[in-house]
């Protein structure tokens, strides 16, 4: 047997395992249908109180549901966005006790009964909050995707005392991402907002 001949026939075998490919034989075990014998059941579902805007949500979730899911999908509160999924762009931002959180990394499931604030419970009735109508004022938004993270968080910059000045703003508000580029607008916005709650002296 020389070498030739061994290379021929691994080019007929090659050939012949193409060709049966390509003619639609699987010659690979179905491994989707092995690892669906394998998967894991589903966690039982967890019955959890969450408070949302001042009212106590009584929901069966199952327990890897986010926050932002939970507020959205189950208790239809549509005003925090998904964005990234990964707490970089802000979009899913709310209050929680008072304090800015990306709801797309908090587990529903230990967050119950802290305070949730969403974008739904800023207006009192009528009135808006005032970061909102500065917002509407200073033009903060463009395709406004992003309005409702951004404005949480500018809620919590301001109550941290972080609104001084338009660079410190920028600093605190880093953490929000707007692709319209409307910072301008939103710093502004900001910084009047803190000079009618008073959270900062003489602008």
């Amino acid at each position: 047997m020389t070498s030739y001949d061994v290379t021929r026939r691994e080019l007929l075998a090659g050939t012949a395992v193409t060709g049966l490919a390509l003619a639609g034989v699987n010659l690979m075990p179905d491994f989707a249908a092995a690892a669906a014998q394998d998967e894991v059941p589903a966690p039982a579902p967890l019955d959890l109180v969450l408070r949302v805007n001042g009212t106590e949500q009584r929901l069966s979730l199952d327990p890897r549901t986010t926050l932002l899911d939970a507020l959205r999908e189950h208790l239809h509160l549509t005003g925090s966005k998904k964005g990234c999924g990964l707490g970089q762009c802000g979009a899913c931002t709310v209050l929680m006790d008072g304090k800015r959180v990306k709801s797309c990394l908090s587990l529903a499931a230990l967050v119950e009964r802290r305070e949730i604030t969403t974008i739904e419970g800023l207006a009192q009735g009528e009135e808006l909050h005032p970061l909102q109508a500065a917002f509407i004022e200073r033009d903060g938004f463009q395709c406004g995707y992003c309005t409702s993270g951004q404005i949480m968080a500018g809620i919590a910059c301001i109550n941290e005392g972080h609104a001084g000045s338009p660079e410190e703003i920028r600093e605190w508000m880093s953490g929000n991402i707007c692709r319209c580029g409307a910072y301008e607008g939103i710093v502004a916005a900001i910084q009047d907002a803190a000079r009618v709650t008073g959270a900062v002296q003489g602008g």
